[in-house]
């Protein structure tokens, strides 16, 4: 199966979730991820603003700032493909872009330099236990990845952990996938 159909297939799957079951996987998952090192010892935590059916992050958000934690929420740059990532303090600061997706607006956040952030969540549809993941197209996280120096953590349902994803020679795997049920250093 190549990358365009099994997109197609694990959208497909994730939309089956039932949003009570969604929100207590996506609360599983959210506790597992604050006991893990990566998380502790953070100061800056990257992550995406997540789109229903995706594991939950407005709460892992919400979580990082009570925490004191920065948070650097990415920007998309369709024509070159690379994320710019800015620090929010607001979900009122997000905007709306394409496919309905929230990103920080540039005129309300100030920008977040890659070097400042510890840890990214990175997302993605299917997870192998290597830490290879099939993303959403586009390659943005894997252009920036390239050069990323702090650790990858991705969250996974059940549901998106897959045998066997199609590997390219630029795709990056994460360090650590944190699903309801484990946590999973990757080899």
């Amino acid at each position: 199966m190549d990358k365009k159909e099994l997109r197609k297939k694990q959208k497909a799957l994730l939309s089956t979730l039932e949003r009570h079951i969604h929100e207590h996987k996506s609360f599983l998952i959210a506790s597992r991820l604050f006991d893990t090192e990566e998380w502790k010892s953070a100061r800056t935590v990257a992550v995406t603003v997540s789109n229903f059916p995706e594991v939950d992050t407005w709460q892992i958000i919400r979580k990082g700032w009570e925490e004191g934690k920065r948070i650097a929420v990415p920007k998309c740059r369709p024509k070159e493909k690379q994320l710019d990532f800015y620090y929010l303090t607001s979900f009122a600061d997000l905007e709306k872009v394409f496919y309905g997706l929230l990103e920080p607006s540039p005129e309300k956040n100030k920008p977040a330099h890659p070097r400042d952030i510890d840890v990214v969540i990175v997302p993605g549809l299917a997870f192998m236990a290597t830490g290879y993941r099939l993303g959403f197209g586009g390659g943005y996280y894997d252009r920036f990845l390239e050069t990323f120096q702090g650790r990858t953590v991705s969250l996974a349902f059940q549901e998106q952990l897959a045998e066997n994803i199609p590997v390219e020679y630029f795709d990056i795997p994460v360090e650590k996938i944190v699903s309801e049920d484990s946590v999973m250093k990757c080899e």
